[in-house]
């Protein structure tokens, strides 16, 4: 027993020692800037690759709709990381590019797009000028083209970036409550439908406002008719006449931080009702996935990855994002503390992952992603301009 006690001792120290030096400089961007292109170099080696390499590596365990939902993901998330990255290390700006457009070419893919095209029974691509919703696959690839476009002046994919953002205006137009279902017979899961209106936003500050009609009524029936009384968030999920049908965090952490990049002050305020509600306190600071329910010791889910000790590990995840836009030093670096128990970062060759990244790649690009968030002003969206 003694033995045992000492080496179980020993394991922790270990543990403790380790997560104190890998997580020593997460507290500036710029002294974080050798783990973050490391972490980049990583990202890359397995998204920007090939369609059937991407999905390779996606988790055999889940249904093909779901490893199609991971693969976009680590390529929104990813392309975003990379945006981010050029917005704060300049130099890299050039070497970034062709990563981007490789991984927008990946998204574009059959292969890609699958999980999309077989819940409307109809390619995406070929079904722009119809009226089934695809809005999860399109949201997706707009924001993508939307952000090399921020960094890049490049007309590569302009023919294709203006029919998917009008595409998705159209649709959400000519939806009575300016909401789309991600699938058929489904529940409207709001952060899909935000990440089009994120899409849209940013085609609004590339075009001379085009669609800030749309987006600005979206943002408005969210704010008045959208918010949940007793926490004060964004609905997670709608039904098909409006009604909210649930408030979870991982949804809430990823709707606040879509909301940074289109209105701050909402934003902001989302932020403060997320801490207040679903904030795990330190020593394994985290967000928690349900606010009033029955806790969660144990358990996978699609959406929140894992659940452990109550927390939610997409939440945990997203809400990295936001701390690190409104400058919440200290809670972003408890959760990248939080991020490194359980994730266990390892270097090899010039490159760093969490060892839970073999499981869920979709898990490392964002929190790359949302560790790069910066704010980005008016005189400093057309970056590649300048």
């Amino acid at each position: 027993m003694l033995i045992i006690s000492i080496s179980i001792l020993a394991i922790i120290m270990f543990k403790v020692l380790w997560v104190i030096l890998k997580t020593h400089n997460h507290n500036n961007l710029a002294k974080e800037e050798k783990e973050i292109l490391q972490r980049a170099r990583y990202v890359c080696s397995k998204v920007a690759t090939s369609p059937s390499e991407l999905m390779d590596v996606m988790p055999k365990f889940l249904p093909s709709q779901f490893q199609g939902e991971w693969a976009i993901y680590s390529c929104s998330m990813t392309c975003k990381a990379l945006a981010n990255i050029a917005s704060l290390y300049p130099k890299y700006k050039d070497s970034i590019q062709k990563k981007i457009t490789s991984i927008i070419d990946i998204a574009l893919s059959e292969e890609i797009s699958a999980y999309d095209r077989d819940k409307w029974f109809e390619d995406p691509i070929e079904g722009l000028d119809g009226n089934r919703s695809h809005i999860s696959y399109y949201s997706h690839l707009a924001w993508m083209i939307g952000e090399y476009k921020n960094i890049y002046d490049d007309t590569k994919y302009d023919n294709l970036y203006h029919s998917l953002c009008e595409a998705m205006d159209r649709r959400i137009r000519n939806s009575s409550i300016l909401i789309v279902p991600t699938y058929p017979g489904e529940s409207i899961y709001i952060p899909d439908v935000l990440v089009a209106i994120v899409a849209l936003h940013i085609y609004n500050r590339l075009y001379s406002h085009h669609y800030k009609n749309t987006v600005d009524a979206w943002i408005l029936k969210a704010k008045t008719e959208w918010i949940d009384v007793e926490t004060g968030l964004l609905a997670s999920c709608l039904s098909e006449r409006g009604d909210i049908l649930a408030i979870r965090g991982s949804y809430s952490a990823l709707n606040c931080y879509y909301l940074s990049l289109i209105d701050m002050d909402f934003a902001k305020q989302q932020y403060q009702c997320l801490i207040k509600y679903y904030k795990q306190p330190s020593p394994l600071t985290g967000l928690k996935e349900l606010y009033n329910g029955k806790k969660i010791w144990f358990k996978f889910d699609v959406d929140a990855g894992f659940i452990l000790f109550n927390r939610s590990a997409s939440g945990t995840a997203f809400v990295i994002g936001c701390a690190t836009l409104f400058d919440d030093n200290k809670y972003r670096k408890q959760l990248l503390k939080t991020a490194e128990i359980f994730g266990s970062s390892i270097t090899w060759k010039g490159k760093t992952h969490y060892l839970m990244s073999h499981f869920a790649l979709v898990g490392e690009a964002t929190v790359l992603a949302m560790r790069t968030s910066i704010k980005q002003p008016m005189e400093l969206w057309l970056l590649g301009k300048n």
